[in-house]
């Protein structure tokens, strides 16, 4: 077997797992697409995001982001507040009738990300995250390319 290149090894575990990460949010019955999902998950380990940021981090156009979020606020999941630093911005916060939805979505990534983990034990586990924290640093290293 040939050496397959890192890039190609990273680019294909992660598009992998994010595919099992949808297909988790879908099984679990949470009324939600799973770009909707992902947004409160990223809301929630990042929280009080301008609405343009939150679409550069999650890799999507504003326009889709726009649609997620109109989706989430109108089921009261997310409010959007003027950026006082900037008018023109957004910022986006979960609201408190987010957090039972959000326990079930952490749950089923829960699952999905024990499925992608299994084998590795806890050391490994710890190792891989380290070398992806120091992959992501590099790459978000100032001149290196885009932010994370």
């Amino acid at each position: 077997m040939t050496d397959i290149p890192l890039g190609f090894l990273l680019v294909d575990a992660a598009r992998l797992y994010r595919a099992r990460m949808d297909h988790a949010f879908n099984e679990a019955g949470l009324g939600l697409t799973a770009g909707e999902a992902r947004t409160l998950i990223h809301l929630n380990i990042n929280p009080g995001l301008r609405q343009g940021v939150l679409a550069e981090r999650m890799s999507i156009e504003p326009m889709t982001m726009v649609g997620y979020l109109d989706r989430l606020e109108a089921q009261g999941f997310i409010a959007r507040e003027p950026d006082p630093s900037d008018r023109r911005a957004k910022i986006v916060r979960l609201t408190p009738e987010a957090s039972p939805l959000l326990e079930r979505v952490m749950a089923a990534a829960s699952t999905a990300r024990e499925e992608a983990l299994t084998g590795l034990d806890q050391p490994a586990r710890d190792a891989l995250r380290h070398a992806l924290e120091a992959i992501r640093a590099n790459l978000c290293a100032p001149g290196r390319g885009e932010s994370a």
